[in-house]
């Protein structure tokens, strides 16, 4: 989901995080969905391409998909 800030620690099992207000989740969640952040593994490629501005909008081009998911009435892409 992204690399966020543990907020506080409210029991052994349950944890607030500091989450953007864009993010539309509960802030405590329990520890065993949280893991520890990891640096990149060398010669991992991490690239993050520009927009390309369409319509005044930002939009991304997509090489390739690897793997769809439906994720309740929403598919979800691994590209």
């Amino acid at each position: 989901m992204g690399l966020y800030k543990v907020k506080r620690i409210i029991s052994t099992n349950m944890i607030e995080l500091k989450l953007p207000s864009s993010i539309k989740i509960h802030l405590v969640v329990n520890i065993s969905r949280v893991h520890k952040y990891r640096d990149q593994v060398e010669g991992q490629k991490k690239e993050c391409s520009l927009p390309v501005i369409i319509e005044g909008k930002e939009e991304y081009e997509v090489e390739k998909i690897l793997n769809k998911q439906k994720f309740g009435e929403k598919n979800r892409y691994l590209v």
